[in-house]
């Protein structure tokens, strides 16, 4: 080819036993392509000094999206490893409950009411049935067996091995997604959208279930591979279940069942603080009777458990910068010698762990923190605005897989509540103090961009 020319390149499949697909004129494809996407992306609206990034991250998101479900894989990748050479190589091309709530209020905080929706009825649809069989992990279309198969004749990226398809967590019992879904459809109410039927039938059936089972052991957020522990992020979500399902039947003048959930909520929430804190760290821990910090300890005062001001999560955000963080920037999922999740040590800084960090510096008020930060993992992105899921402090190379879903849903919803009066964090950190606002301060500091 010579400069200035244009070559087309169809790739198209189908099976042997039927004729080939028609041809398509590439040029005529490309431009509609392109104004389909400008034309979605342009609803975008004004997020301050952010709008490219975080339109970007939007753009990623909807193409993340299996359009005949809604359901968001969260990479479309799989084996890139955490480290390389190393063994934590999974398949990303699934669904993960857990990324719900913040992925929902991203979505509805831009306007996109429509891929909203079209994620919530996936996620009602894939949890529907028995609450013993609810997963972590799904496929686009609700699939639920995803057995984890190693691939021998493929040597993974720069020799990492092993290459695996499919993902063996979507047995793991994790109890933290219950409180993901309570939360989730907490939030559509909230914002307009209602509940479905099947999603308000579903309700107490969960609830139920997790009566008995928040206190049982489980793998945790991290789908730990050592065996099950009375993680303090688990039994915070458990209590999230139970706080926003009263929250949700109180609304609807339910009183008695409301009364029931809340006596759970305040049962969860009185063992987690005796239990989950060490006095002597000045920190909650990431399992009972543990002396470890664990960046999901972030998400604490994030779903409203204890007030950002709190002296306990400021001695808990203390021990992140003083464990978990690195070159002040990225933060460690955990503790890393000895990790304990039952797989050799070594991985990079989980990127969705720093974009926790900002979040809590807005919710403290430590404004210019958070936008020092902030605009240090946005340097991070690629030169075609991508983040993976972690990042080597030491090489400078991204790691995992690419492009990571959470990452972009953290970048965008910093980015909202750093420009406006009431972004994504502070309604969802709503506690019973009632709702936070700092937009006098974020005023003053300059960042607010939306009155």
């Amino acid at each position: 080819m010579e400069a200035g020319e244009s070559v087309p390149f169809i790739l198209a499949y189908g099976t042997s036993v039927q004729p080939p697909p028609p041809a398509i004129d590439a040029f005529e494809a490309l431009q509609r392509t392109e104004a389909g996407w400008r034309k979605w992306s342009d609803r975008c609206p004004d997020v301050g000094p952010w709008s490219q990034a975080v339109k970007r991250s939007l753009i990623t998101l909807k193409a993340l999206t299996y359009a005949p479900t809604g359901g968001i894989v969260a990479a479309v990748t799989t084996s890139l490893p955490e480290r390389l050479g190393g063994v934590r190589n999974w398949d990303y091309r699934y669904c993960w409950l857990r990324d719900a709530t913040f992925t929902l209020l991203a979505f509805m905080h831009l306007g996109y009411y429509e891929e909203a929706r079209a994620w919530r009825d996936w996620l009602v649809r894939a949890v529907a049935g028995s609450p013993e069989q609810v997963q972590i992990v799904y496929g686009v279309g609700g699939e639920r067996w995803l057995p984890e198969l190693i691939v021998p004749w493929l040597s993974g990226y720069e020799n990492s091995s092993p290459v695996r398809i499919g993902n063996a967590a979507y047995q793991q019992l994790q109890l933290d997604v219950f409180g993901e879904i309570a939360d989730a459809m907490l939030q559509n109410v909230k914002a307009g959208m209602g509940i479905t039927e099947r999603g308000r039938a579903l309700r107490p059936v969960i609830l139920e279930y997790l009566a008995r089972a928040w206190r049982e052991p489980d793998e945790g957020i991290w789908e730990v591979r050592g065996g099950p522990q009375h993680f303090v992020h688990s039994k915070v979500m458990a209590w999230v279940a139970f706080d926003r399902a009263a929250d949700a039947v109180e609304a609807e003048s339910s009183g008695d069942s409301a009364q029931r959930w809340r006596e759970i909520a305040d049962e969860i929430h009185a063992e987690i603080c005796e239990r989950g804190f060490d006095a002597e760290l000045n920190s909650f821990v990431q399992s009972y009777g543990s002396k470890r910090v664990d960046a999901s300890l972030l998400l604490i005062p994030l779903v409203g458990f204890l007030p950002p001001n709190d002296p306990r999560i400021r001695g808990t955000i203390r021990a992140v910068e003083d464990k978990l963080v690195i070159d002040g920037e990225f933060v460690l999922r955990y503790e890393t010698e000895s990790p304990r999740d039952g797989l050799p040590e070594g991985e990079g800084a989980f990127l969705a762990c720093s974009f926790w960090l900002v979040d809590n510096y807005i919710l403290q008020g430590r404004y210019a923190e958070a936008r020092k930060l902030f605009d240090r993992l946005l340097s991070r992105c690629n030169d075609v605005g991508l983040l993976a899921e972690e990042f080597d402090p030491l090489t400078g190379r991204m790691l995992g897989n690419f492009p990571q879903a959470y990452s972009h849903v953290g970048l965008i919803n910093c980015a909202l509540s750093l420009s406006r009066q009431t972004g994504p964090i502070e309604e969802r950190a709503e506690s019973d103090e009632g709702p936070i606002d700092f937009a006098a301060d974020k005023a003053a500091a300059g960042f607010i961009s939306e009155r």
